[in-house]
């Protein structure tokens, strides 16, 4: 299959000195050479009588893209197979998703099932235990691992391995999916090094932010969890990692994505030589729920003592991926906080030297996701560089992108998705998103010409709406006494502790 035809007329040439960075660092930094994008003041050069003009060679014709083509089948027992030829090297990736195996299915009483038993499928098999999977995945020069979101609903085996061991590589991912045994001595030591980390995780700012804005965003809704809890891990049994394994790791909604050296009948041949004793459950998906509204904007302190910075999340509920809006809001998103180019970055870190960084991003699924912008801040500053965070929201609301801004945004987006078409993994990825949320065949192609196509009207209608006041929700992290007065004179301030419980 032909590697993706991408010609890039839309990305500045980047300076030598970015070559040893990695791809997503790249991008991040190429909007700086953008034609019309503010400069740092002064001339960096030191050649006598240079004069920066603030220019770099752009071309504004429109990237073109021409994705591989997948080709795609089902097994007997129901599993869809995608495949993306790719004949450039002897290696193949492959991903096995699994509809109804994440977090978002865990029992309420037990937050973090999913992911313990995804983490656990690995440790041991009923032909193989733990370290013989790993020595002869050593000796292959291959990968085969499990994982599982704590919110999610789809659980991912992925690996990858040279063309002429694929078979062998296939056969012990499929051991993995089928036949874990869960040894009681692998999963004692799972508690005793997973406890420790999730001990740590109480010490940090930015997971107690994190924390608490999803549990205002959604609620007891399944979307509000961030992480499991040491009491379920602690009361976690073979048995409940038997018994979730055995009811939401079946073949009736698994999707095997497959890239690289390999032709789709190879691909099919190979897997139902693997998978195909793999029985269907013949039951349906409990379909997911849309979270409640928030009720409300809001403000939340959660209290540590003596720290001496602050973490600020203000987030509110964002869309579906499959909303009209998406393209519109990763446009609007990228000027605010999508990295150091962006409006947040620029204003708290460069102007005002209130932090190192501050961001925004969002996350959608086939239910409605969450948007946030973060930051962490000197205690001292909290109060400003809120303010200041806030202002920039009126802004993006109230006044429409300059031309310029708009401009190098679209630019940097299609460039970073230019460079992802390098990596067939991505492009797999790609595949799957189109599958699982059911896009239209041309979607990635059109990628580009969507982006483009976004205004500053679009910018600003998405940002009315998704970042308006009464939507917005306030997390602040630090020492209640520095902290608190700033938030109160935005409103009433809830309070809690590093466990979640408030502080009356």
């Amino acid at each position: 299959m032909k590697r993706p035809v991408v010609v890039i007329a839309a990305i500045a040439v980047f300076g030598a000195g970015l070559a040893a960075a990695q791809p997503f660092d790249r991008l991040r930094a190429a909007p700086s050479y953008v034609e019309g994008q503010q400069q740092p003041p002064g001339n960096p050069s030191k050649a006598p009588g240079t004069i920066l003009k603030n220019r770099a060679p752009v071309s504004k014709d429109v990237l073109k893209v021409s994705l591989p083509k997948s080709q795609e089948a089902d097994l007997s027992n129901g599993v869809h197979v995608i495949v993306i030829e790719d004949h450039r090297a002897p290696q193949v990736f492959f991903q096995m998703i699994v509809d109804g195996a994440g977090g978002y299915y865990d029992p309420a009483s037990t937050p973090g099932l999913a992911s313990f038993t995804a983490a656990l499928m690995r440790e041991g098999t009923t032909t193989k235990t733990s370290e013989q999977l790993s020595e002869q995945l050593e000796r292959l020069a291959a990968t085969v691992g499990v994982g599982a979101g704590i919110s999610s609903p789809f659980a991912t085996a992925t690996g990858n391995g040279l063309t002429n061991n694929l078979d062998t590589v296939l056969a012990l991912m499929a051991d993995v999916l089928m036949n874990p045994s869960f040894p009681q001595a692998e999963i004692d030591r799972y508690k005793t090094r997973t406890r420790a980390t999730f001990m740590n995780q109480r010490t940090q700012p930015g997971f107690l932010a994190q924390e608490r804005l999803s549990k205002v965003l959604f609620g007891d809704h399944p979307l509000s969890r961030v992480a499991p809890t040491p009491a379920a891990l602690d009361a976690l049994t073979r048995d409940a990692l038997v018994a979730f394994h055995k009811a939401h790791y079946v073949p009736d909604r698994a999707v095997l994505a497959v890239a690289g050296d390999i032709s789709l009948a190879q691909a099919k041949a190979r897997a139902e030589a693997v998978f195909g004793a793999w029985k269907k459950a013949g039951a349906a998906i409990e379909p997911q729920v849309e979270p409640p509204p928030a009720a409300g904007p809001s403000i939340s302190l959660v209290a540590r003592p003596n720290s001496v910075q602050t973490s600020i999340r203000v987030g509110a509920q964002s869309i579906q991926r499959t909303n009209p809006d998406y393209d519109q809001l990763t446009v609007a998103n990228y000027v605010l906080g999508g990295g150091p180019t962006g409006r947040l970055f620029e204003h708290l870190r460069e102007q005002k030297g209130y932090t190192y960084g501050a961001y925004s991003n969002f996350g959608s699924s086939r239910i409605t996701g969450s948007w946030s912008a973060f930051t962490d801040v000197r205690s001292e500053v909290t109060d400003a560089a809120l303010t200041d965070l806030i202002e920039e929201l009126r802004q993006m609301r109230d006044v429409p992108l300059t031309e310029r801004e708009l401009a190098a945004a679209k630019k940097a987006l299609i460039a970073s998705f230019a460079l992802s078409l390098e990596n067939p993994n991505q492009i797999l990825t790609y595949y799957v998103d189109r599958y699982i949320y059911k896009l239209p065949a041309d979607y990635w192609d059109k990628y580009p010409e969507r982006i483009q196509a976004v205004t500053a009207a679009d910018a600003q209608r998405v940002a009315k709406q998704y970042w308006s006041p009464d939507r917005l929700q306030i997390v602040a992290v630090g020492d209640q006494a520095k902290v608190e007065p700033a938030l109160k004179k935005l409103g009433s301030v809830q309070v809690f502790d590093a466990e979640g419980k408030p502080i009356k």
